[in-house]
């Protein structure tokens, strides 16, 4: 290589490094940004989880305190007391008050869980939940049509508790005199291909009970709810 080829090399590499320090100069502070912005932001969601873990922590911790308590009335009042940090939470807190609370007052615990349910922050099956149990309520003092509307809605809902919903309607329709639906309700239920052993059971017995051939039910595979029941 002659002296001016390498030269011209030193010359080319130089003007090279130049402009890259110039570039560097000019938008080297971006690169800065966008890796304090990506640490920054790392930082910030293991602080947030860490603060998640927290909360769940103490809110499990008040409520296990809370059921630790002997009387129900006093469990009932610690639960009430519980300060919960989200509508998740809340929900879950003020179904478990409301279930210390029924056999002492069971209308006043009908009463919270329907507030639970008509919440609109309430996640959907809390909401469901919350209804069943109010409209199941020994004592609760809901009167037939009230509880006839309420599990209408969540049998056109569907979901979990779907079946269950149909289940009490078809005793309601019993209590209000009116056989032949409460008959239909029970044999649709029978014949439902989501229905538990356990659920299509205790139909099948009040259809019987009703003087009544229970219908041809489908086959079904047991899964976790019947091995419970």
């Amino acid at each position: 290589m002659s002296d001016t080829d390498s030269f011209i090399e030193e010359v080319t590499e130089e003007v090279r490094r130049d402009r890259l320090f110039r570039l560097m100069r000019r938008y080297g502070w971006i690169a800065i940004l966008a890796i304090l912005l990506l640490v920054g932001g790392a930082t910030w969601n293991e602080w947030r989880k860490a603060q998640a873990r927290e909360s769940a922590q103490a809110l499990g911790d008040s409520i296990l305190a809370a059921l630790s308590a002997e009387e129900r009335a006093a469990r009932a009042a610690a639960l009430a007391g519980i300060d919960a940090p989200d509508p998740e939470a809340a929900a879950v807190v003020d179904l478990l008050a409301a279930a210390e609370g029924a056999e002492q007052e069971p209308e006043a615990a009908a009463q919270r869980l329907l507030e639970i349910a008509d919440r609109e922050a309430t996640l959907p099956v809390y909401r469901q939940i919350a209804t069943l149990k109010a409209v199941t309520l020994p004592g609760g003092g809901l009167d037939p049509e009230t509880r006839r509307a309420r599990l209408e809605g969540l049998v056109a809902a569907g979901g979990a508790v779907r079946l269950l919903a149909e289940e009490q309607l078809a005793l309601i329709a019993l209590e209000t005199g009116d056989r032949a639906a409460a008959l239909e309700t029970l044999a649709r239920i029978a014949q439902d291909a989501e229905a538990t052993a356990g659920l299509r059971r205790r139909v099948t017995q009040v259809i019987v009970a009703l003087g009544k051939e229970p219908p041809d039910t489908p086959m079904r595979a047991p899964d976790a709810a019947d091995v419970l029941q």
